[in-house]
């Protein structure tokens, strides 16, 4: 269905996908190219009756693949996705998928053991049997560094309720796969086939990509949730930057160029912070630890103005509990890494400004649409008039902060 045709593999083995910084369920690599969640047939008439002016700001949509869960020759649950079953007939697998048929993305396997007596998980990379082409690429050679083991809780936080900043990559994704598979491994046999939505690996073009995921608009609740749910969603607003800003951060992870790891934070870091916290959260983004990319700030502006523009023509869309990644990469180009002697006020004092000749790659794409609402959606629930005026408010917000801090305020 993707990259390859189905005749020629029989199944695909899940692996976590190690860029997820935000949201709650997991993520899954399904190739280079492509990622893959469950289905939520809210989100799937979204992307099916997408908006043309929409397209650029979205991840492309690739379809649909079955899902089930298998165990490896360990006993370890793991997720297969089978590229050739019609995933109309949800039946039964008519035969058990053996190990050899499975195509395993680098030779690598993932190995989860449950931690005694603690809610520490440790996941970590068997690498017996890493390729070269893994080993030669960035991601591999950031793994090797660190002796491929990672620790992650719910909280990603240190035994002196710290949150740790410097990771060879972003936890949250682990946590989130380690979370989704014991919730399936709970509730469903391992013949039972899910469907999930096959969709673009927006990151996939960049080195070391940075992403921030900011959810947007002032009300987070569907119009499907339970009273308790809504409740439990305002409060979040109200007690978080939500309310103030229209805006709020679920999860971030930026390349420092001066210790050659991610720095990370989730989404329990972004609902404590206070507007101020919010801006300097968003100056801490757009810093490698060296110096203040400066270079990406017109192009970023440019591109949330270009979305600004497409929302307030979209009548009856209620874009709740989305989110909008910032991405761009934390390899710079070479004419962009000379720092100036103009200090700013920001609390890391050897972050310095840098101006490049040419605009660093930037990209703005909106996710997770499982609660958006819009007149003709199947699972619509109620029919609204206008633009997401919620949703507007954020980005508005969003642009002047960062124009502020392009004027250096």
């Amino acid at each position: 269905m993707v990259g390859q045709s189905p005749e020629s593999r029989s199944a695909v083995l899940l692996e976590p996908f190690v860029h997820q910084v935000g949201g709650h369920m997991s993520m899954m690599k399904y190739d280079e190219h492509t990622v893959c969640k469950p289905l939520v047939s809210q989100e799937l008439s979204f992307y099916e009756s997408l908006p043309l002016a929409m397209r650029q700001f979205t991840p492309q949509y690739k379809g649909i693949v079955s899902v089930h869960l298998k165990k490896d020759s360990l006993g370890n649950p793991t997720l297969v996705a089978s590229p050739s079953l019609q995933t109309e007939s949800c039946g039964r697998l008519d035969n058990a998928i053996g190990d050899s048929s499975v195509t395993i993305w680098h030779k690598c396997k993932w190995a989860a053991s449950t931690g005694t007596g603690s809610e520490h998980t440790l996941v970590k990379w068997s690498h017996t049997q890493l390729t070269k082409t893994f080993k030669d690429s960035c991601l591999g050679k950031m793994l090797l560094r660190t002796d491929l083991q990672y620790h992650t809780d719910s909280l990603l936080e240190d035994a002196n309720r710290n949150q740790p900043e410097r990771n060879s990559y972003n936890p949250w994704g682990l946590h989130c796969h380690r979370q989704h598979l014991n919730r399936m491994s709970s509730k469903h046999n391992e013949n039972k086939l899910h469907q999930f939505l096959l969709l673009e690996n927006v990151v996939s073009k960049y080195n070391y990509p940075c992403i921030l995921d900011l959810k947007m608009g002032t009300r987070q609740h569907g119009d499907d949730a339970s009273e308790e749910k809504k409740a439990r969603h305002i409060k979040k607003c109200e007690q978080s930057t939500s309310a103030s800003l229209g805006v709020r951060i679920c999860g971030m992870q930026v390349y420092q160029a001066d210790t050659g790891h991610f720095l990370c934070k989730d989404k329990y870091y972004g609902r404590k912070l206070s507007p101020e916290g919010f801006r300097q959260t968003l100056r801490q983004f757009l810093c490698n630890g060296n110096h203040l990319r400066t270079d990406l700030l017109e192009p970023i502006i440019l591109r949330l103005k270009a979305l600004l523009s497409v929302i307030r023509k979209q009548s009856s869309y209620r874009f709740y509990s989305s989110s909008l990644l910032i991405i761009y990469d934390g390899q710079e180009h070479k004419e962009n890494t000379a720092p100036l002697d103009n200090h700013l006020h920001f609390q890391k004092p050897n972050c310095t400004t840098s101006h490049g000749t040419h605009h660093a790659r930037v990209d703005v794409r909106m996710i997770d649409f499982a609660h958006t609402t819009f007149k003709g959606s199947k699972c619509n629930h109620t029919t609204y008039d206008g633009p997401d005026h919620g949703y507007i408010f954020g980005l508005e917000n969003l642009i002047k902060i960062l124009q502020n801090i392009s004027e250096g305020k």
